[in-house]
């Protein structure tokens, strides 16, 4: 393992604080834009603990801002099926290859964005509360085992016609449940080791200011521009599921 340089660190800065711009904007994909591009730079085993402290720093933070436009009534079936799916992907995690199912996923969210983006926005059907358990379930499955459970989350929610803010606003409130668990899981792995804790507290300040700036932008864009912002992310969220389990 190389040490972190400074040129590291600088990188890490720049792509921390665009990962959170893109937080604040949409409500998710700090997670696929950091890890994805810090591994270029940092070794992954620092990279994914590192980025799970910062984005629980995010969840709570937006979470915190947002917290009066929660559609709580969706997140009744939503909650505790994420929770069992992150229980079984740990299991996983620490018993089987979870990278052999990477691409039965990817396919997943890409059919998804395709079948989202042939129609128009307003026409995708509206979904029961009861459709949270498969998909909550699957989005705490892939978050246990890669850190970004989002992709069905997303689904669901863009299913349930919010707008922009009430979206990323109950987004967080599952990210946090996420994250909580997530900490236990990967304390009880030895994840969180010292060299993890010390990167993400260097990473903090572009958190911040990522933030700041993606939650002014937030306000600025419209409801169809989130929602092409939204398919894009998913996109690369599938493309990354999808390589990950070739290569």
């Amino acid at each position: 393992m190389h040490p972190i340089s400074t040129f590291d660190i600088i990188a890490g800065i720049v792509i921390v604080l665009i990962a959170f711009f893109v937080r604040a904007t949409i409500g998710f994909g700090s997670g696929l834009i950091s890890v994805s591009l810090l591994t270029i730079f940092i070794p992954i085993s620092i990279t994914v603990p590192a980025v799970f402290v910062l984005d629980f720093l995010g969840s709570i933070l937006l979470g915190a801002y947002d917290f009066k436009e929660v559609e709580w009534n969706d997140l009744s079936y939503l909650l505790p099926a994420t929770v069992f799916g992150l229980l079984f992907g740990a299991y996983i995690l620490k018993y089987a290859d979870p990278q052999k199912l990477t691409i039965f996923l990817g396919i997943f969210i890409l059919a998804y964005v395709i079948y989202a983006m042939s129609i128009k926005q307003d026409k995708l059907p509206y979904v029961k509360n009861t459709i949270g358990v498969p998909l909550g379930f699957l989005g705490g499955f892939i978050g246990s085992l890669y850190g970004g459970g989002g992709p069905p989350i997303v689904a669901y929610l863009q299913m349930k016609h919010h707008g922009k803010r009430t979206f990323r606003a109950t987004f967080q409130i599952v990210a946090i449940t996420d994250s909580v668990f997530r900490l236990f899981i990967y304390t009880f792995l030895g994840l969180l080791t010292l060299k993890a804790l010390k990167l993400s507290a260097v990473l903090i300040p572009p958190v911040l200011i990522g933030l700041f700036l993606g939650n002014k932008f937030h306000f600025v864009i419209n409801q169809k521009t989130f929602y092409y912002m939204v398919m894009i992310i998913l996109s690369l969220a599938a493309t990354a599921l999808i390589l990950h389990s070739i290569f």
